[in-house]
């Protein structure tokens, strides 16, 4: 019988300790009105296909919205917790009747922490990075919310358990200490899709181990020093090797999942089904089938989400600013062209979805022997050399930017040929342009999502190569244009600004009303 690593034995105890957490009773769980809960939760979905993020932040970025707007109300957080908890149980971000009443103490305690380091922080040289940190210690606040409301105990288990494999296997000519966090950040993009909020504040866990409850000395050293932690941290996840840590992570995070999978399917079972060689590779065979299929249903629900939200910006865009413009001021309106605007970008997302390949009969047998290597006691490690791309001279530099230049051109100037052709005006072009760039970023974000369970390299001909050089213009100015987008789609501002609040006002005194109404019929004997 083969011998399961220290590792693996340690990987599977925690998750035995998150098993029984599970089914821990004995406190009093909050508890939403239903009916509420079912009016919250439909203008959740309808802020799902307007201001869409991909399924693991929904939550985050939930937590951060309802966070923010709470504070903008009571600057001083006071007493905020509760109806916070409340608001987000009632969206369906958290399960109703699950999360014990003594976390909203806690969360409490957590929101007076970082709002104890903003209202002490040094003053910085200039305001609007005074903002910045208010942001970026809201995003952190969120993430902190979300681990004390549902602790990620097995993912951190997962995630360490990989680190210390990879730090053995991965060579890299830089410092230990900088090895080892370029590996912890590779890590968290590759099994988890982790944002850098999530990031930083599992990094800050590292460095400071005692973070969820810091001493008041420890706080106010903290506080005087957040800007130079902050720098830090910015500093490790723009990394010049970062995006080298990740391709080596994310190539070989498949075994992980699937071993993940294994162990949290039967946590009390599992050494038995790890040690047993021929139940081992069948488990393994069957998990990776059903992670396959989960992998393909996310896939059709980001495409269609990602897509939709796109387009109803899109409409909007069309009739405030499109259609008045060509109407009016042109004289160059035309209901095909209006169509051809929306219509093409759904095509494009369409056909990039139909067309990514499945992983071949060679990836599964190649992430059973992958999965089998990461659990099992060996003399002989496998290693993955990490080096910097290979330095060019001035020359040979300015070659590749022009001919990089030459297809952002070509790239754009076809595309705007042809709608000149098709009579667009100038700010159709601009407006189709723009979305023309975002879907096909999103499309190529889905794509590479896809590969989730690869490990097999990708084959690419010179076919594959001349597609690069015309759409990689494209998708750079996609990516662009959607870190802009985050910061002002229209739809988004506009449900925050005049519809999010109203909204949460209308929920709390239905589900008030709800609570008086069931006081009064208890009256009646």
């Amino acid at each position: 019988m083969a011998q399961l690593s220290q590792n693996t034995q340690r990987l599977i105890s925690i998750y035995q300790t998150w098993f029984r957490s599970q089914g821990a009773e004995g406190e009093v769980k909050i508890h939403v009105d239903e009916v509420a809960s079912k009016v919250a939760k439909f203008y959740e979905k309808m802020r799902g296909v307007i201001d869409w993020r991909e399924e693991h932040l929904l939550r985050k970025t939930a937590i951060e919205r309802v966070l923010k707007r709470r504070l903008f109300l009571r600057r001083d957080g006071k007493d905020i917790s509760e109806p916070l908890v409340h608001e987000l149980i009632r969206g369906g971000h958290f399960p109703n009747d699950a999360i014990p009443e003594s976390k909203i103490a806690e969360i409490q305690k957590s929101i007076d922490k970082y709002l104890y380091i903003l209202d002490n922080a040094p003053k910085p040289p200039k305001e609007k990075l005074q903002m910045n940190l208010y942001d970026w210690l809201s995003g952190i606040a969120a993430c902190e919310t979300e681990g004390i409301l549902a602790p990620p105990i097995k993912e951190e288990a997962l995630m360490d358990f990989m680190a210390e494999l990879m730090e053995e296997r991965i060579e890299a000519k830089i410092s230990p200490e900088e090895k080892r966090i370029q590996i912890y950040i590779a890590i968290q993009k590759a099994l988890f899709k982790l944002d850098f909020s999530l990031i930083a504040y599992n990094l800050l866990k590292k460095w400071y181990p005692d973070w969820a409850n810091l001493p008041q000395e420890k706080l106010e050293e903290i506080t005087k020093n957040i800007y130079f932690i902050w720098e830090k941290l910015e500093t490790h996840l723009s990394h010049p090797l970062a995006e080298k840590f990740y391709a080596v992570c994310e190539r070989y995070d498949t075994a992980y999942l699937i071993l993940d999978d294994i162990v949290a399917a039967e946590p009390s079972l599992a050494k038995n089904n790890l040690e047993n060689a021929s139940m081992l590779e069948n488990k393994i065979r069957a998990a990776y089938k059903e992670r396959l299929k989960k992998v393909r249903g996310r896939l059709r629900r980001a495409a269609f989400y990602s897509t939709m939200s796109i387009l109803v910006s899109k409409m909007l865009v069309a009739f405030i600013i499109e259609v008045p413009f060509d109407k009016y001021i042109t004289g160059e309106f035309s209901n095909i062209n209006l169509g051809i605007n929306i219509v093409i970008p759904s095509l494009l997302m369409i056909f990039l979805v139909l067309s990514i390949r499945p992983p071949s009969r060679q990836n599964e047998e190649m992430v059973v022997m992958e999965v089998i290597k990461i659990i099992y006691e060996r003399e002989r490690k496998d290693v993955y050399e990490v080096k910097p791309s290979m330095k060019r001279g001035l020359v040979l530099n300015s070659i590749i930017a022009f001919i990089y230049l030459l297809s952002f051109v070509a790239s754009f100037g076809t595309i705007v040929w042809g709608l000149r052709k098709l009579s667009f005006s100038l700010i159709s072009i601009a407006i189709f342009l723009m979305f023309i760039s975002l879907i096909s970023f999103a499309g190529v974000k889905i794509r590479q999502r896809a590969k989730e369970l690869k490990i097999e390299k990708d084959k690419e001909g010179l076919l594959y190569i001349f597609i690069d050089l015309f759409s990689l213009p494209i998708i750079q100015v996609g990516k662009w244009l959607s870190n802009q987008w985050r910061k002002y789609n229209a739809v988004a501002v506009l449900f925050n600004s005049l519809l999010d609040m109203p909204f949460q006002v209308f929920v709390e005194f239905l589900e008030q009303w709800r609570s008086f109404l069931k006081e009064k019929k208890e009256e009646i004997h």
